[in-house]
């Protein structure tokens, strides 16, 4: 059995009644596990397990694949404060799909982890702003050794990965303020 501190980062209905739980845990890094019964009134995992909740897991490693058994969850972060936005919702998430995209299963990675607890925080707190979206792509590109000075962090990231998620363009719509095309003689 394996303990360690970790974070919801994606649910996946594996049957009626289970869940695939995809973590982003600080000793063993991005980790997937099966959560049976989870969908039950009255399982031991009901109300627990849900998108960005942060607390200590315990799992059982699988003997083939990646796919391995959650045995107890105890929640300590529930960041009730990103539902509260759409837009908190949406840069949480992208932080979350970003950060999967760029890490390997099973491999431990405790700087990130301490930069996606950091992340969630400040956005279950604080309105989310394009200056922290850019802070936490270059403190990622950073961090995975990508970063170069003389261009942003995006473009690193997307040469390292091929790609960025799709919700990046929908968030930027709605952290950048609308250009004002008209001005009051006339002139564009």
């Amino acid at each position: 059995m394996h303990s360690t501190a970790a974070i919801v980062i994606r649910l996946t209905r594996l049957t009626e009644t289970s869940l695939i739980v995809h973590w982003f845990s600080e000793k063993h890094g991005l980790i997937k596990t099966v959560a049976k019964g989870a969908r039950r009134a009255k399982s031991p995992f009901a109300g627990r397990l849900d998108l960005f909740f942060g607390g200590e897991i315990a799992f059982a490693r699988a003997r083939k694949g990646e796919l391995h058994s959650l045995r107890e969850v105890s929640i300590r972060d529930w960041r009730e404060g990103l539902r509260r936005s759409y837009t908190s919702t949406l840069i949480a998430g992208y932080c979350c799909q970003l950060l999967e995209s760029a890490v390997e299963p099973d491999h431990s990675e405790p700087g990130l982890h301490g930069l996606l607890t950091r992340a969630l925080d400040h956005f279950e707190a604080n309105p989310a702003t394009l200056r922290a979206l850019y802070h936490f792509e270059k403190e990622l590109s950073r961090l995975l050794g990508i970063y170069h000075f003389a261009s942003p962090a995006e473009v690193a990231l997307r040469d390292a990965l091929g790609t960025l998620p799709s919700s990046r363009r929908e968030l930027l719509e709605r952290l950048c303020p609308p250009s004002d095309f008209s001005s009051s003689d006339g002139k564009n």
